[in-house]
């Protein structure tokens, strides 16, 4: 049996939608104890509140992870245990928790399954105590691609925004030129990831096709209860597409309050950077069909046996099929593991993280199968980046376009070149 604190119940994931022991001293870097019996990774994630399912439905994928490898013998004769503990979606509860992981329940591994907000907090935290840690949910570009903020033993496991931006912007483009859509709205989240995503998803729109005008943006607080204002607002200046990204409950709770007001029945254009979430579009009561979103998982997409597997163990499991952040942590470990197995078990985060720099692995969600951690810059490449659109009946994607990677890193270097990373 593998090992787990706070294990995930079978309740709702949309509930709410809304080594050194204790006498460690802060700010000292970890050191692994040679002759641990377990290999103690700390998670911290949301596991309370709005947006419970990126913590729950990330919880279960490394439960998932965590009893595969200890069924199999674990990694060098050593089991892994999984300590979670919830951050409440507050970047100082993050880091608060990520010291207590560390110095106190001897967690030489940090997995953080946190949102933007926290990722930066908790980044901060393992910078300064020096152990590995894998970023499995912050999408803000800057996280791994400004070298001020970068740590030589923190890697990004995750989707990023720049990478999905230019596949975003030139899947748009295509489509406002084809049907005339150039008059352009945002409703995104007011904090750093919504206004990061929606300033690069715009700036490539506008790249691709120069005859897009942006004539307004709203910006709801995170964990805003009513969208009123904000649907009324974007009706009345009828723009001909809005881009949103908005995640989690937030964007069930938009789409159902912008249904009443018939936002989408009209003739605006709707794309997400989050809805194609199976749990997500499945919590929607009333699903509009044609909604355009990027790829976040589906478990017919990439159409392989590996990744039917894949989502119905997982649903065996969690009792729902897989998110993107699902995915995401349960690569991470696919890395950490591979990477302990390459340095025979030595858990010191140095040599962790020198395996993990440029890794290629195996995943079930590649196009091609798989998948690459950037030496450079500590960053996730090669992952599923298509766009797709909604059907209501049932709930879920269909007309995956993918996008082209060799146009997203070249892109993306530019971009790079501009911000002044390179």
């Amino acid at each position: 049996m593998y090992k787990t604190q706070g294990a995930i119940g079978r309740r709702s994931v949309l509930k709410g939608v809304g080594a050194i022991g204790a006498t460690a001293l802060i700010g000292t870097p970890y050191v692994a104890r040679a002759q641990a019996n377990t290999i103690r990774i700390g998670v911290p994630t949301i596991l309370s509140g709005r947006v419970a399912i990126l913590g729950e439905s990330s919880r279960a994928a490394l439960e998932m992870a965590a009893r595969e490898i200890n069924e199999a013998g674990g990694l060098k004769g050593r089991e892994v245990e999984m300590i979670f503990r919830d951050t409440k979606a507050s970047p100082d509860e993050a880091a608060r928790v990520t010291r207590e992981l560390v110095n106190s329940e001897d967690c030489g591994i940090i997995i953080d399954a946190e949102a933007s907000t926290g990722a930066f907090a908790v980044q901060e935290v393992v910078r300064e105590l020096g152990v590995l840690c894998l970023h499995t949910n912050s999408e803000t570009s800057s996280l791994t691609a400004d070298p001020k903020i970068r740590s030589e033993t923190a890697f990004r496991c995750a989707r990023q925004g720049i990478h999905d931006a230019v596949a975003g912007g030139l899947y748009a483009s295509e489509i406002s030129k084809a049907e005339n859509k150039r008059r352009w709205m945002s409703a995104s989240p007011d904090y750093a990831y919504g206004r990061d995503n929606t300033a690069q998803f715009l700036e490539y729109l506008q790249l691709y096709d120069d005859q897009v005008e942006v004539i307004d943006q709203v910006w709801p607080k995170l964990f805003e209860p009513d969208y009123t204002t904000y649907a009324t607002r974007i009706l009345q200046q009828e723009p001909d597409a809005l881009y949103s990204a908005l995640w989690g409950g937030d964007l069930v709770a938009f789409i159902e309050q912008s249904n009443l007001y018939g936002l989408f029945g009209g003739n605006t254009s709707f794309f997400s950077g989050s809805l194609a979430d199976p749990p997500i579009l499945s919590a929607i009561n009333r699903l509009p069909a044609g909604l355009h979103s990027v790829y976040r998982y589906d478990p017919q997409y990439p159409e392989t046996d590996a990744n039917r597997t894949f989502a119905e163990t997982y649903k065996g499991d969690a009792g729902y099929y897989p998110t993107n952040w699902a995915w995401q942590t349960y690569t991470a470990m696919q890395f950490v593991a591979e990477a302990l197995r390459r340095a025979g078990g030595d858990a010191d985060a140095k040599s962790l993280a020198g395996e993990i720099a440029g890794m290629e692995i195996d995943v079930p969600f590649a196009t091609n199968g798989k998948v690459q951690m950037r030496e450079d810059d500590h960053t996730l490449i090669n992952y599923p980046v298509a766009w797709g659109i909604t059907k209501s009946d049932p709930s879920s994607m269909t007309g995956w376009n993918a996008g082209d990677w060799s146009e997203i890193l070249a892109q993306e270097k530019e971009w790079k070149q501009r911000q002044g990373y390179l």
